[in-house]
């Protein structure tokens, strides 16, 4: 699954599961762009760790959110390339909260990164793409968008989204040789869970066959997967990483 040659964007790379997918595309010879929106720190963390292995890396502050901001982004990234083979869609918040106490602006927050942030660098993306009549866009979706989850009507709302909008895009792109897939990860080891009480991680586990959460890891091999030639088939699928919890 060799990425030699290809840069890579992927967006909310800083921490978690971003962290993990940008430095996999590193270790498999992509040039990665590690988008960041809150910690300028440690996305030069994650540029260092994969300049320290051998790879090539920048990081780059933008919002997804922000429709001029990622503009910018894409013709900083272009400028400086000529090209973008992948892009990865992994930037996302959480507003958890029962419905009847969710405030408007907590569902709207999430909605404008989760989902609308999926569009704006789909669009800027899938312009230069078309120029290369190549590329490949991973959204990293979730569990919850498929089953849904209590808490999370905004958050489930805007994953559901992404699966969505992922097949409609791969139909839209796949004339060109353009690849869209989804990965749909469950509970996962990350800075988000591990605040999550010992009741709710036990709870969770019980749902899972494989009966732990699982790794960024091994959320990241998957997203490698897709973006590779090995994928080179595959467009419009959604692909569970989720130990068996939403089969």
């Amino acid at each position: 699954m060799g990425l030699d040659g290809k840069t890579a964007l992927v967006t909310g790379a800083s921490r978690g599961i971003g962290r993990a997918i940008a430095k996999a595309l590193a270790a498999r010879g992509a040039a990665v762009i590690v988008n960041y929106n809150g910690s300028k720190e440690a996305a030069s963390e994650v540029v260092s760790e994969i300049e320290a292995a051998g790879g090539n890396a920048i990081s780059l502050g933008c919002s997804v959110a922000d429709q001029e901001a990622v503009e910018s982004m894409m013709k900083e990234i272009i400028s400086k390339y000529k090209r973008l083979d992948i892009l990865v869609n992994n930037a996302g918040i959480t507003r958890d909260n029962l419905i009847l106490k969710m405030k408007e602006e907590d569902f709207d927050a999430v909605l404008n990164t989760n989902l609308k942030g999926v569009f704006h660098t789909c669009r800027y993306a899938a312009r230069q793409m078309l120029k290369q009549k190549a590329g490949c866009i991973v959204n990293i979706s979730s569990i919850s968008g498929v089953m849904g989850n209590a808490g999370q009507t905004n958050y489930a709302a805007s994953k559901a989204g992404v699966i969505g909008f992922t097949k409609s895009l791969a139909r839209e792109l796949a004339s060109r040789e353009i690849r869209v897939n989804a990965v749909a990860p469950g509970f996962v080891e990350t800075e988000m869970t591990e605040k999550l009480p010992e009741s709710a991680v036990e709870a969770g586990k019980r749902q899972i066959p494989f009966g732990r959460f699982g790794k960024a890891e091994e959320v990241a091999k998957a997203v490698c997967f897709l973006a590779s030639e090995d994928a080179s088939y595959i467009t419009g699928q959604v692909l569970h990483v989720d130990g068996g919890m939403g089969m």
